[in-house]
Order: structure tokens, then sequence, then C-alpha cells
């Protein structure tokens, strides 16, 4: 097992890991929709979903395990189906898709995403069984392609009677489980590849500092200021990591050399 080595790539890789975990920390998401639209311009897609995994599987255990008790499993369970059935879509989608393509995929949908959040969207239709396997179904297939099952069950579950804590409570055992079958699917579709998994056990550290940092923070400022915070976090990575940004890019450094 060999260590990737430093170079710019895995430095801005890191950073954004680091920044993620911030952002985790303080708002309680952002993870996914900061670092999928970086790692895959700076890698590719499929190292962009198996580094979430790995990254945001074991650092949160001990925010999750004491959660599970209060979650309602009747909610949880049909979603998890869902998302559980689906998620091999997504990553077939993945594993045959066009990288830049994906790419597009991916930063368009995590600024649909940031939009439906950020104006406070909420599902308000029927919530029969086949609607929630359907939700979790969406999110599986998000899940699959970019390591994304959050906004659609969100969206979804913020609109309900349930109180914040069980709705919170809901989302850590939700996608607490959901990064096993992600694993399961990765492992089985062949993408766990020693490069990849290395770059996910180089960047766990950073991203751990980064979470027990926002930790810290959190309940220095209002709840507002976290998620406007977080917001403004995504949408730069995810116009960053756009591939029109390549050009933008190459075109400034040509005038500047010029």
């Amino acid at each position: 097992m060999i260590l990737p080595v430093l170079d710019q790539n895995l430095a801005l890789l890191l950073a954004a890991v680091a920044v993620a975990g911030v952002a985790r920390g303080l708002s309680g998401f952002g993870t996914g929709m900061i670092v999928t639209p970086i790692a895959a311009a700076l890698y590719d897609p499929i190292t962009a979903v198996v580094l979430i995994v790995i990254i945001d599987s074991l650092p949160m255990l001990p925010v999750t395990i004491p959660v599970l008790k209060i979650a309602r499993w009747r909610e949880v369970l049909p979603i998890l189906a869902g998302l559980g059935v689906f998620v091999p879509v997504g990553i077939y989608i993945l594993k045959h898709g066009d990288p830049a393509l994906l790419r597009w995929f991916i930063c368009l949908t995590i600024l649909v995403c940031v939009l439906a959040l950020w104006r406070g969207w909420r599902y308000r239709g029927p919530r029969s069984l086949p609607i929630s396997f359907s939700v979790g179904g969406l999110a599986g297939v998000l899940s699959g392609i970019a390591s994304l099952p959050g906004p659609p069950v969100i969206v979804y579950w913020l609109a309900t009677a349930l109180p914040a804590a069980i709705v919170r409570a809901n989302l850590l055992a939700l996608f607490f489980l959901s990064e096993f079958l992600s694993i399961g699917n990765l492992w089985a579709a062949g993408l766990f590849e020693m490069p990849r998994l290395m770059l996910g056990l180089t960047a766990t550290p950073f991203y751990l500092t980064g979470l027990l940092l926002g930790w810290g923070l959190y309940g220095r400022s209002s709840e507002q200021v976290y998620r406007r915070f977080t917001f403004a976090l995504v949408v730069a990575a995810a116009l960053i990591a756009m591939p029109t940004s390549e050009y933008v890019v190459r075109a400034a450094i040509s005038a500047l050399a010029a």
C-alpha cells in the first residue's frame, strides 16, 4: 500500500476535504456537495464517489450511534429500501458514463439541490410507502452517481410534523446505513481500486480535523449564518468544478502571460 504523492491536485483536494469537514461540523451537511465536484474535476467522478464513501463513514460513528435509538424506523426503512434498490443503478451510470458528462451532471445537480434547500422548498404531497420508496430510489441514484443522497430526503422530510431532533436522527441513521450499501455496491462493481482507497485514507484525517473544528465552532453564531456559509461553499465548489471553468482559467493565464 503506497500513499499518494503530494502534488498540486492532492493538496487542493485535501484543502477541499478539510473545508467540507468544517462545513459539516457547523451545519450538518455539505460534505458530498463540496468534495464531489472538486474531486471529480481533479481526478475523476468514480474517485470522487469512492473518496466520499471512505471519509464520511468512520468519522461519523460518534455522532450517529447515540441517535439510532431515537430514529423513527418506520420513516427510515421505506426510504432505505428504495435507496438500496437504486444505488446499483447510479453506480452503473457512474461506471459506464462519460466522465465529462458526469461532471456536468454532478455540478448542475448540486446547484439545483442548493437552490431547493436555500429556497426552503418542501414536499407537501402524500407520504405513502410507494412515495417514500420513490424518494429513496432518487436518493439511491444520486448516491451511486455522485454520493449525494441527502437533498431529496431532506426536502421530503423537513415538511413533516416530526420534531427537528427526530428528523436529524432519521437523516443520520439513513446516511449511516446507506454508506454500507454504497461500500458494498462499489466493491461489487470493482471500483475500490488501491490508489482510490489510499487517497481516501489519506484524506480522512484532514476531514476529521475539519469536522472537529466545525463542531468546536458550532454555537458561536446563528444557524442561519452556518447554512449561508455552507451554501456559499457548495455553490463555489460546483462552479469551480464545472468543465467550462478550466477554459476560463486557461484563458486568464494566457491573457496574463501575454
